[in-house]
């Protein structure tokens, strides 16, 4: 059996398309969650709305990795010379970027959500806010590494056999 058989480019292209989905879903869930309770906080204090973009900036910054990773994957990606090894390869750091993207937009938009809306009432909540929103953060930054990891070891892998 050959080591390049003609499907393995999919699992490379469904990496792709995981990294890329799956952390835009987190990043989009995280931005709208704490966009609600920033639009709560903007009736009350509207003074507070900028300090209070924080969540939504991180948010952005999950899809970012997403994004990141995609590109690589996509760059190591050929039509041939490309093994299963690699497809498989490149799907984990897909799939490693994106569900911890994922994780990472429900817990920047709910935390998010629940200190914005606590910051109106207490400004001491803000300090406390941004240390667990780093945190989940955190998340998805992990989710990159291993995936930068990951693409590194495609890069040296088996050649194909025909």
């Amino acid at each position: 059996m050959s080591l390049c058989p003609p499907y393995a480019p999919f699992f490379g292209f469904a990496g792709v398309a995981s990294s890329m989905i799956f952390s835009t879903v987190g990043a989009a869930f995280g931005t709208s969650k704490a966009g609600i309770g920033i639009a709560g906080l903007g009736t009350f204090k509207p003074e507070l709305i900028m300090k209070s973009l924080i969540p939504v900036v991180m948010s952005g910054i999950i899809a970012v990795y997403g994004l990141v990773v995609s590109v690589l994957i996509a760059g190591g990606l050929k039509p041939t010379d490309y093994s299963l090894y690699t497809g498989f390869i490149h799907l984990g750091a897909g799939l490693a970027c994106g569900f911890t993207g994922l994780a990472a937009g429900y817990a920047i938009g709910y935390v998010g959500d629940s200190c914005v809306r606590a910051y109106v009432y207490e400004s001491r909540v803000f300090v406390s806010m941004v240390l667990i929103l780093i945190f989940g953060e955190v998340l998805g930054l992990y989710g990159l590494i291993v995936a930068l990891i990951m693409n590194s070891r495609a890069s040296g892998s088996q050649q194909c056999t025909f």
